[in-house]
């Protein structure tokens, strides 16, 4: 026992940038999330669709939170820092000074956030092409991804920042940058988002014919021609200003950075069933399915061979888990669409004031008052005439089309508590009927999936989470420490530090699992119903849309 006592416990921070805020946490080789903090950071929105950041501000956060999180604690013993980031865009000239990506020319605001729609008309004439390097993201390019962006910005900023600009950073690149000096990128975001390839690299024919063929000029300096997998140490570790700037010591080993859904994946998905009585347990990590719930929601599924679906992003190879293919399905406003529909609500007022008054917050206040007004009946059974379909801010998948728009059927005049805490639940159902639909589109495409791994801030709800194993049918298993994102930022930083001999024995290791949530199969006649209207809805939108056009 004293021998056990003795032996030093390895930390490891993980760092995360969300839509946001700024997350970090000092993790343990157990898993064990020992502190975190967060902070928020700013977001612009100078005209519909533009969404902006900072990323000056953006790493003034990191510092901040870091330093947080090690107050008290020997920095000696943190052997490795793992980033990850939302795939935003960040700018910065060939001194790595910030660029203004706006008209105003405010320098300070140099990202174009992930869900920034402004290249709709440049994404259209990019998937007019039909390159063959679109069959590796489902076939469509999502607007979210860095091609349109940079042909905007070469279209409509081309003297004051596409001929000025020396970078291009995905974030979470970024941030490896700033903390090593290394402007080496990582596998996940540049395959992801940037369409290059593990094995042939980039494609100079599908730079041109997008009318990018600068990028090809200067042999890719400006978007990554050094590519490192996730996890792997890059460069010397901190600089020694990162290490002032952060608090920790210079040379503590850093992580090639994720995606921070796909940190989320990974700080779940390789986690120990055993004993359990899952589905998955006994078979391949290819059964699983990760589903991070935040602002928006990814799905990701990895499999043995490359898998190819309309609608679905991927097949990416090594893009999450090295030597596996990734597959993301996606929503793209799930989190925001709540938010949306609640704070817009006449009944707000109301429904804050009464959540202040018995201390709870609005969501736990709302999931009680439904479980008051549900009678009988099991809760869902609510909205037997109240039916939303969820794609607010256009459909990520598995129809990749943005020009979707939400809708709800089964309103009244009534607008009290009791309608604001169904078009709440109505909306959650929404979002569990598009997992299911994206779900399916991946089962038949090839994916055998029995058991979801959820995980980010939507994971916290227990109506959401009941929701989704209900209407998709699947047991859910929730993480034992709820930032599974931090956690897998860490598990990165632990693999930099050559603790682990894979990102997988990591995985294992650092990953743990809390509560199971399963399904309640008796109510599955009713969710096969509103399965029904909620694909019909979809139909009628589109039917809508095609009389008022000849209009």
């Amino acid at each position: 026992m004293q021998s056990e006592k003795q032996d030093p416990v390895n930390y490891y921070v993980g760092i995360d940038v969300g839509t946001a805020s700024v997350r970090a946490a000092l993790v343990d080789q157990f898993g064990t999330i020992v502190a975190h903090a967060d902070q928020p950071i700013q977001i612009w929105e100078p005209q519909p669709d533009h969404y902006e950041q900072s990323s000056d501000d953006i790493w003034a956060a990191c510092c901040t939170v870091t330093k947080k999180i090690i107050q008290g604690v020997d920095v000696a013993g943190i052997r490795g820092l793992g980033f990850d980031a939302t795939c935003s865009l960040v700018v910065v000239d060939k001194q790595f000074q910030p660029l203004a990506v706006n008209y105003e020319g405010e320098c300070k605001r140099n990202i174009i956030m992930w869900m920034d729609h402004r290249a709709a008309s440049q994404v259209d004439r990019i998937n007019g092409t039909q390159h063959s390097v679109l069959s590796y993201v489902g076939g469509v390019m999502s607007v979210e991804m860095q091609p349109p962006k940079l042909l905007w910005m070469k279209e409509n900023l081309r003297e004051s920042c596409w001929e000025k600009a020396g970078y291009f950073f995905d974030l979470p690149d970024f941030l490896s940058w700033k903390a090593t000096g290394v402007t080496a990128r990582s596998l996940c975001p540049l395959v992801c988002k940037w369409t290059y390839s593990p094995d042939k690299g980039w494609d100079d024919s599908f730079w041109k014919v997008i009318g990018l063929e600068d990028l090809v000029a200067d042999k890719y300096e400006k978007i990554g021609n050094q590519v490192l997998s996730p996890g792997a140490s890059v460069g010397n570790g901190l600089t020694l200003e990162a290490a002032k700037d952060l608090g920790l010591v210079e040379g503590t080993a850093v992580a090639a950075s994720l995606i921070d859904a796909h940190a989320g994946g990974l700080g779940v998905i390789g986690a120990d069933v055993k004993g359990h009585n899952l589905p998955c347990e006994n078979h391949p990590v290819t059964s699983r399915l990760a589903v991070i719930c935040g602002t928006s929601s990814c799905h990701m599924g990895i499999s043995d061979a490359p898998i190819f679906m309309p609608g679905v992003w991927g097949p990416y190879y090594s893009a999450m888990v090295p030597g596996f293919w990734l597959n993301e399905g996606g929503q793209s406003a799930t989190g925001k669409l709540i938010d949306h529909v609640v704070r817009g609500h006449v009944a707000f007022p109301e429904l804050q004031a009464k959540a202040a008054a018995s201390a709870q917050n609005i969501y736990t206040y709302l999931n009680s008052h439904l479980d008051l007004i549900k009678k009988s009946l099991p809760v869902g059974f609510l909205t037997v005439d109240l039916h939303v379909w969820p794609d607010f801010h256009g459909n990520r998948s598995p129809l990749a089309d943005l020009t979707l728009k939400g809708m709800v059927v089964g309103l009244t005049l009534y607008q009290g508590l009791d309608e604001l805490a169904l078009i709440y639940l109505a909306t959650i159902q929404a979002i569990a009927l598009g997992t299911r639909h994206i779900l399916e589109t991946m089962q038949s495409a090839g994916h055998h999936i029995s058991t979801l791994f959820l995980c980010g801030g939507l994971s916290k709800n227990p109506l959401f989470v009941q929701m989704h194993a209900d209407i998709t049918g699947k047991p859910i298993v929730l993480s034992k420490e709820v930032e599974s994102v931090l956690v897998g930022a860490a598990i990165l930083g632990a693999c930099a530090s050559g603790d682990f001999a894979s990102v997988q024995e990591a995985m294992e290791r650092m990953g743990k699992i809390g509560e199971i949530v399963q399904p309640n199969h008796r109510d599955k006649r009713f969710y096969d119903k509103k399965y029904e209207v909620f694909l019909k809805l979809v139909e009628h939108q589109q039917e809508y849309k095609a009389i008022m056009q000849g209009v």
